[in-house]
């Protein structure tokens, strides 16, 4: 193949290619335009349906018309007769074959227009219910779309911050260790006072009698005792 016809071979599978992909991203709305087309195709069918229909009235009117003018005929023609006016009696059969050609053609007219009002009407009920399983299948192809557009887009705002969300999972447990560490720390700190501290101090001279603390449970002491003596006399 020479290098024309390869660039002309790519060209024409890129194009095809561009083209499904335009119609598989449009596909709904392409869809739901094909299913529009086809309810005006049927408001147009049933235009002509109305057609057929109204010239198949206008045939049986005239086939009844046709009948009347033959008995009206026929009955002139037997009343010549009976005045021995054969000839206007022949003149009149003429006019009585005439309207029965035209009955014959209007019999026939009225039994093709009933077969194209048939026709017609058993086309727009098939077509008016595969339009219906189409406009429900499109619903579904919408529905489902609507999903899968969803799921994508909570999945690809997963995707995109995942590593936000591990790095601000990181940065609290970072914060926590050093929560844990300062708390630590203070409780040392709290032990240690205790035992080496001030407090470690007032505890053992508290223990031993002297400070403040002792004096006041002396003082206690001595209120208690004066209170149940008081009570005794």
């Amino acid at each position: 193949m020479s290098v024309i016809g390869k660039i002309a071979t790519l060209i024409k599978g890129s194009a095809r290619e561009l083209g499904e992909s335009i119609v598989d991203a449009n596909g709904v709305r392409i869809y739901e335009q094909e299913i529009r087309d086809a309810h005006d195709a049927i408001t147009k069918a049933k235009t002509d349906l109305t057609g057929v229909m109204a010239k198949e009235m206008q045939s049986a009117r005239e086939i009844e018309r046709a009948r009347s003018e033959i008995a009206r005929l026929e009955n002139l023609a037997i009343e010549a007769l009976e005045k021995n006016k054969e000839d206007l009696a022949i003149e009149v059969a003429d006019k009585v074959a005439e309207q029965e050609s035209e009955l014959e053609k209007q019999t026939r007219l009225h039994a093709e227009y009933a077969l194209q009002a048939n026709r017609l009407k058993d086309l727009i009920k098939v077509s008016e219910a595969r339009i219906r399983e189409h406009e429900r299948e499109v619903q579904m192809a919408k529905t489902t779309e609507s999903v899968y557009k969803a799921t994508q887009t909570i999945s690809e705002s997963i995707g995109s911050s995942g590593s936000k969300l591990m790095s601000a999972k990181e940065s609290l447990e970072r914060i926590k260790k050093r929560h844990e560490d300062l708390a630590d720390r203070m409780n040392a700190a709290d032990a240690l006072d205790k035992e080496f501290g001030t407090k470690a101090l007032e505890a053992k001279l508290a223990e031993a009698g002297i400070g403040e603390d002792a004096q006041r449970k002396t003082k206690v002491m001595e209120r208690i005792r004066a209170r149940a003596a008081a009570e005794k006399t």
